[in-house]
């Protein structure tokens, strides 16, 4: 039986944070043992408070597959039965006719007794996931689908920078991006800390390095940038006040903060960006421990919008 976040308890011994395997890994492709790269089979369902979900759509938007790949979309505030399609009329998935994220887990291992986690990507033919891989998943959009790209669509995973974005893909996965997780869900003082230390360290690094290009690998937007984005950009609204990341603010780092604007003024980027599903998800959801449900006013979003000033840094 599928679990409810709240019944899945990811914590070791040590009271250290350790997140869930992927169960569905089979990638996109078109030899033996992979999934078909076709279009209009596939449907996309995501929320738009998880960093892991926001990165797929960002990449869909940017490579222009949205046109080949439907999207479902979540409540962010999980119930105890996990992800529900609650803004949908009837709370139904219109394409998948399913109330609950498990459902479609349920299809595809009625056995998997892990958290059914989004992104997920369903066969729209069987109903089942097939998969939830959030690590490569962005990967297979840039690669395999790439007979599927708009005209002049960017190459987020150059042949050339591959070996050079996947270092550092993993370095701001266990540094960054899941780094807020294991200092947010520590359960005692050694595990967060170390995690906290970790975190900001590597925002000091980064900062550096962002102060020398415009984007992670130079003039142009990869997937380093995407995955880098996706935690930024809930850093002051989530992470700085639910998980005690309160060394600095993003807006504290000169470079950070001006290079998360770039990004959010960019097509792709901003306008998937939910600061208000991102607030809830995180401050109404089992995250923020708020038993008055009360949201957070701020912070302002609007400051987004302002200038940067990473143009001089192409020239």
């Amino acid at each position: 039986m599928v679990a409810t976040s709240e019944s899945v308890h990811e914590i070791s011994e040590e009271g250290a944070f350790v997140r869930q395997a992927n169960r569905f890994t089979t990638p996109f492709g078109n030899g033996s043992g992979k999934l078909p790269v076709e279009a209009g089979r596939y449907r996309l369902l995501w929320a738009a408070i998880c960093p892991w979900a926001h990165r797929q759509i960002i990449a869909l938007k940017l490579l222009g597959l949205t046109e080949v790949i439907s999207i479902g979309k979540a409540n962010p505030v999980r119930t105890d039965k996990g992800w529900e399609f609650s803004l949908d009329p009837g709370g139904v998935d219109p394409v998948l006719k399913i109330r609950y994220l498990s459902e479609a887990y349920e299809k595809a291992d009625p056995n998997y007794t892990g958290r059914a986690t989004v992104p997920a990507v369903v066969d729209i033919t069987t109903g089942r996931v097939v998969n939830n891989d959030y690590f490569r998943l962005t990967n297979y959009w840039e690669t395999a689908w790439a007979p599927f790209h708009k005209k002049d669509a960017p190459d987020l995973y150059p042949v050339t920078l591959r070996s050079d974005i996947d270092a550092l893909n993993d370095t701001i996965f266990h540094e960054v991006n899941n780094a807020v997780y294991k200092a947010g869900f520590a359960e005692n003082q050694l595990q967060y800390e170390k995690n906290y230390d970790l975190l900001f360290k590597r925002l000091d690094i980064l900062e550096e390095r962002l102060g020398k290009s415009r984007y992670l690998f130079g003039n142009s937007i990869t997937d380093s940038d995407i995955r880098l984005y996706v935690t930024l950009a809930r850093f002051d609204a989530a992470y700085h006040l639910v998980f005690r990341c309160n060394r600095n603010r993003l807006i504290d780092f000169p470079n950070l903060w001006n290079y998360a604007k770039d990004l959010y003024q960019t097509p792709g980027f901003g306008d998937t960006t939910d600061f208000d599903a991102i607030k809830k998800g995180y401050q109404l959801g089992s995250h923020g421990h708020n038993p008055y449900q009360i949201l957070s006013l701020g912070p302002d979003t609007g400051i987004w919008n302002e200038q940067h000033n990473r143009g001089r840094l192409s020239a």
